[in-house]
């Protein structure tokens, strides 16, 4: 408790403790999934990724998390295919 301050808030008011903690909890989650929209973009422009892998991350990573993990597999096995037809003979 800090001298001078209340330890809570005074009865009926909109600011709580808990209401701050989950607000905070969302400004960071937010933050965070623009981040990445913004990196998935940038490796788009670059070419690291292509179009299809950088909006599963960006826009359905936002749906469900998972699907950025997915195209990023499914790329990989992609890379891979043409290396495995043409392996050594």
């Amino acid at each position: 408790m800090i001298p001078g301050f209340p330890a809570t808030a005074p009865p009926g008011s909109p600011l709580t403790f808990s209401r701050l903690k989950w607000t905070s909890f969302v400004h960071s989650a937010v933050y965070l999934a623009l981040l990445i929209a913004a990196f998935a973009a940038t490796a788009v422009r670059l070419r690291i990724v292509p179009l299809r892998v950088g909006v599963a991350v960006a826009v359905l990573g936002g749906i469900g998390p998972f699907f950025g993990s997915i195209e990023f597999v499914r790329e990989q096995r992609r890379r891979a295919a043409p290396q495995a037809l043409n392996g050594p003979r």
